[in-house]
């Protein structure tokens, strides 16, 4: 039986396991309760595990505190470009010579944004650009109120015609690749690098200001959100990184979390994801099956790809652990997320 699981388990990880023995045992355990940990297991609390108290955030992280009566933070980026903050999510506007452009409606300061807008200008807001579909950017699109022209990628539509969201109406102008918006003498070049965090994604190009704007790809001296922001192609992911590197950007709008980025953010991010994927690759090779697994388990297919995924994932946290948990905002919240996504997409991507 056990020669018959190792080649399901070849087949369904994608891998040539090396055939292992229980080197420790597990204390009984009423069937589907928890035993005890895995061996090695790392200080940094699982998935499931409350921590009683999270990793203190480096000084790094440090930035201008929002003003709580008013909700958000205004910084300038250049000739009438403006990021909107509450030092959790950005969103940004451009002002023009008839009106505004916005960029995102973050429900978490949405009914604000008008105000923030007023800091600035009394003038209207004329287009609304989506940078995707998801609720959590675009969901306060219906508190700027008026009619304005609403810009999306094509597949941003097609995932909010799907949705039948009253509160994110649906983008009156779509591109498939790429997209110039002029208005005035100001310019916004929009344009989409395929899926990642989500088909219809964009990348938003003020070339003036050289400021870009690419929303849940890049977290500015944070942990990324978890599994590499919830990523639906984790390859494409690393992939657009990469790119948003190559752009002559002086100013990154991420989209979350405290502070705009720079080069040397989105190097130190790709930094850490490919030390991960080194971490997990090596894990995956290096990782026996049914170690600790009762005898009468050993003929579950799923309970033995379980028990091996579940100790990948210790190896990866174990190995990246001492170089990142200080350097990174957040460390301890999603690195088990991270070394979990990595290992699934390295076995069937």
């Amino acid at each position: 039986m056990k020669s018959s699981i190792s080649t399901v388990l070849a087949i369904v990880l994608g891998l040539g396991l090396a055939s292992g023995s229980s080197a420790w045992a597990q204390p009984a355990a009423a069937p589907g309760e928890a035993g005890a940990a895995y061996q090695d297991m790392p200080k940094i609390a699982p998935i499931g595990v409350r921590e009683d108290r999270y990793l203190p955030l480096p000084n790094s992280t440090a930035v201008p505190p929002v003003d709580p009566a008013k909700g958000y933070r205004l910084q300038q980026l250049g000739d009438g470009l403006y990021m909107v903050t509450d030092n959790a999510y950005q969103s940004m506007f451009m002002v023009y010579d008839k009106g505004v452009v916005v960029m995102d409606a973050p429900p978490s300061y949405s009914a604000h944004l008008k105000q923030a807008i007023g800091e600035v200008t009394d003038r209207p807001i004329t287009h609304l650009i989506y940078s995707h579909a998801h609720i959590d950017h675009i969901g306060g699109a219906a508190d700027l109120g008026g009619h304005p022209i609403i810009i999306a990628q094509e597949e941003t539509k097609r995932l909010l015609e799907r949705s039948n969201d009253p509160k994110r109406p649906i983008p009156t102008v779509t591109f498939k690749d790429q997209y110039t918006l002029k208005v005035g003498s100001q310019v916004l070049e929009l344009s989409y690098h395929g899926n990642a965090h989500e088909p219809g994604n964009i990348f938003i190009w003020a070339p003036a200001q050289k400021v870009l704007m690419v929303v849940d790809i890049v977290f500015p001296g944070w942990m990324a959100w978890s599994g590499f922001a919830d990523a639906q192609d984790i390859p494409g992911y690393f992939n657009q990184v990469a790119e948003i590197d190559k752009i002559p950007f002086e100013t990154l709008v991420p989209g979350h979390v405290d502070r705009v980025g720079t080069h040397a953010d989105v190097r130190e991010q790709l930094e850490f994801m490919n030390d991960v994927k080194s971490a997990t690759r090596t894990a995956l090779q290096t990782t026996p099956p049914y170690v600790g697994m009762a005898g009468a388990d050993k003929a579950n297919p799923w309970a033995v790809a379980d028990n091996y995924i579940d100790r990948v994932v210790v190896k990866c946290v174990n190995a990246v652990t001492p170089k990142w948990q200080s350097r990174l905002a957040a460390y301890d919240t999603f690195i088990w997320s991270q070394c979990f996504a990595m290992q699934q997409s390295l076995r069937i991507d």
